[in-house]
C-alpha cells in the first residue's frame, strides 16, 4: 500500500516551491503576516517531506534532487528579498548565498566525478537550515510586532553555524574525492 503514496514527499517539495513567489512578493510588499504564514507552511513541508521519505520509505530519485533544490530556493530567495529591502545586512546575505551555492556546486561535482547519489544531508546542515528558518521567522516577527530587536548576537551565531556547516560539507567532499582517487 505504501507504493501508492510515494509521490507525497515530492508533492510537498513542489508545494514548497510554489509558495516561494507568494512569500517573496509579500515580503516585498511589506505584508509580513502573510509572509510568515506561507514561510512557516513551506518550512513545515520541508520537515514533513523528509520525515515521510525516510520513515515511510517513500524516497524517489526525483525527491533526492527536488527537496534540496526547494530548500535552497526558499531560503536563498527569502534571504535575497530581505536583503534587497534592507531587513538584513549584506554580509548575512553573502554568507547564506555563498553556502548554498557552494553546497550545490559541491554536490554537482560529487555526483559527476564520483558518480554517487545525491549527498546525504548531515546533522549540522539540518541544524543550519533550522536556525536559518528561525532567523528569518524572527525577522518577520520583528516587523509584524515592531519589536526593534537588535540582531548582533543572532547575526554572529547564524554566521558561525552557517560557516561551520560549509566547512563540514567541504571536508566531506574532499574526503570523498580523495577516497575516490585512491580506489
Amino acid at each position: 500500500m505504501n507504493k501508492y503514496f510515494i509521490f507525497i514527499p515530492n508533492l510537498l517539495s513542489i508545494i514548497r516551491i510554489a509558495l516561494i513567489y507568494p512569500i517573496l512578493n509579500n515580503i516585498y510588499l511589506g505584508n509580513f503576516k502573510i509572509s510568515i504564514i506561507f514561510f512557516l507552511v513551506a518550512s513545515l513541508t520541508d520537515a514533513l517531506d523528509g520525515f515521510l521519505a525516510r520513515k515511510m520509505n517513500w524516497q524517489t530519485e526525483l525527491g533526492q534532487i527536488l527537496d534540496p533544490v526547494a530548500d535552497k530556493l526558499l531560503l536563498s530567495g527569502t534571504i535575497f528579498i530581505l536583503w534587497l529591502n534592507n531587513f538584513i545586512p549584506f554580509y548575512i546575505f553573502v554568507i547564506f548565498i555563498s553556502r548554498d551555492v557552494a553546497i550545490l556546486i559541491g554536490a554537482a561535482i560529487q555526483m559527476s566525478i564520483i558518480e554517487s547519489d545525491t549527498p546525504a544531508p548531515n546533522l549540522l546542515g539540518k541544524l543550519t537550515t533550522s536556525l536559518q528558518i528561525v532567523y528569518i521567522s524572527i525577522i518577520f516577527l520583528n516587523e509584524i510586532f515592531g519589536l526593534h530587536i537588535t540582531f548582533n548576537f543572532l547575526d554572529i551565531l547564524i554566521i558561525f553555524i552557517t560557516l561551520l556547516s560549509l566547512c563540514v560539507y567541504a571536508f566531506n567532499w574532499f574526503k570523498d574525492l580523495r577516497k575516490y582517487h585512491n580506489e
